[in-house]
């Protein structure tokens, strides 16, 4: 991705959660990248301040963002700068190297060399663009680890919703040798994640549509599923926890990711009402991932 400018505010956690929510739901165009990172890493005080930083290809309407960001956390004005031409994807990720997650392997093309020579390792290529989920990121490789730890439970049908880069989707592809149904609301995510399997050998495995959450012909044709991924963030998958009661199997799994730590006990609480009980989970100091039962 060739981003022209980033916006960057500082601030407690929770206000700049709320503020990323909305930059990459409800602006148009939305940002093609955001990070949110504690300000000094050393600090350990809950309420030591944070920073965000969103990417856009082109100068973002500063009115609007103004509004957007006033009213979900009353942060004031971003910082904006101009950034040099370059591709900030491939260059953040070239001096992120080989991240394993379990049996899961991911690398980029500049990193084909390091990889580790492992009987049972699963490697993914991951190369850099403009679709979420390299595999660096704590909440895709959250995904990863916990699915290497239940990777004995072998479902039938697979749906990674919000695929991003279909990390998770072609994980599933080669652990178990299934056929996995993976969507993303965005156009450009779809194309990746297409491009992504066909890198990986399982083309023929993965299909890729462009959907909102479970309203698409062919996610309702493939349900109701006995798997399901969905890393995405907090208000979505609270959103979606019953169009989730109504689309996974009785007794199938589905893991959720991109919420905070401070938010997961309403996300759990969201999907216990359509039905779920959390049977494990995977805590980070930041993203937490759940895996839950439909009872």
């Amino acid at each position: 991705m060739t981003s022209s400018y980033k916006l960057s505010w500082t601030g407690p956690q929770l206000d700049l959660q709320e503020a990323a929510d909305a930059l990459s739901e409800i602006l148009t165009p939305p940002p093609g990248a955001v990070s949110l990172t504690k300000d000094d890493p050393t600090v350990e005080d809950e309420n030591a301040a944070w920073r965000l930083d969103a990417y856009f290809d082109e100068q973002p309407d500063m009115t609007a963002v103004s509004a957007l960001v006033e009213e979900y956390g009353s942060l004031g004005a971003a910082e904006i700068e101009e950034l040099p031409d370059l591709d900030w994807v491939a260059h953040s990720l070239e001096g992120l190297g080989v991240v394993r997650c379990g049996r899961f392997v991911l690398y980029g093309v500049h990193d084909a060399d390091k990889l580790p020579d492992e009987d049972d390792d699963i490697a993914i290529r991951v190369d850099a663009n403009q679709a979420f989920g390299t595999g660096h990121h704590p909440t895709t490789a959250g995904c990863l680890t916990l699915l290497d730890r239940f990777a004995g439970f072998a479902p039938k049908s697979i749906f990674d919703l919000g695929c991003g880069s279909a990390v998770l989707a072609i994980a599933a592809a080669k652990l178990w040798g299934r056929s996995v149904l993976a969507s993303d609301i965005d156009e450009r995510s779809v194309e990746i994640a297409a491009e992504n399997a066909a890198l990986n050998g399982v083309a023929d495995s993965v299909s890729v549509v462009a959907a909102a959450g479970f309203d698409h012909r062919e996610i309702a044709a493939a349900a109701p599923f006995d798997f399901v991924f969905a890393n995405i963030l907090a208000g979505p998958l609270a959103e979606l926890a019953p169009a989730a009661g109504e689309n996974v199997q009785k007794n199938g799994r589905i893991m959720l990711a991109g919420l905070m730590s401070e938010q997961a006990d309403a996300v759990i609480a969201a999907y216990e009402n359509a039905g779920f009980r959390l049977i494990n989970r995977l805590d980070q100091p930041t993203w937490p991932v759940l895996l839950l039962v439909r009872r």
